[in-house]
């Protein structure tokens, strides 16, 4: 048994914690003195452990701790914080100009309308049109209407 012991103390120290965490862990989720769901997901601490305005951050945590390069993330982080203010911040809370705006061949290339959707409950021109052209589109005639309130 002292083998075993020696060896165990001869091994650097965090490859020996993790060796334990390794060995103990799956034993302890075995014994059922913790149900085994906690180790792959902690639901309330996933799912409400952070707000949305701090995902950059705990993004470059966890970017840190799996050994990626913060540096990148941190240079992100920036870039991304001077565009919003540049974009929103500056020119519409503090009355600068705006210094970032959309080429316009991008307008060109990819039109600024989503899906032919042109505003809420109303069909695209291309519909509305076809819909006038054909008499109202074979759709029920409900009358005027009145507004609430109105008689």
């Amino acid at each position: 048994m002292s083998d075993i012991g020696d060896w165990f103390r001869s091994i650097p120290a965090i490859t020996r914690y993790w060796f334990a965490a390794t060995v103990a862990v799956p034993l302890v989720g075995k014994l059922g003195l913790i149900s085994p769901a906690y180790f792959f997901l902690w639901p309330e601490a996933f799912l409400y452990r952070f707000q949305a305005c701090y995902l950059p951050w705990v993004i470059l945590g966890f970017n840190y701790i799996i050994g990626g390069s913060v540096i990148n993330e941190l240079i992100g982080n920036l870039v991304g914080h001077l565009y919003f203010f540049l974009m929103f911040r500056y020119p519409m809370d503090l009355g600068g100009r705006n210094f970032l705006s959309t080429p316009q061949f991008l307008y060109r290339w990819l039109p600024s309308r989503r899906g032919g959707v042109s505003g809420f409950g109303v069909p695209p021109a291309s519909v509305r049109r076809a819909a006038d052209q054909n008499g109202g589109g074979g759709r029920h005639n409900w009358g005027q209407g009145f507004r609430l309130g109105d008689q």
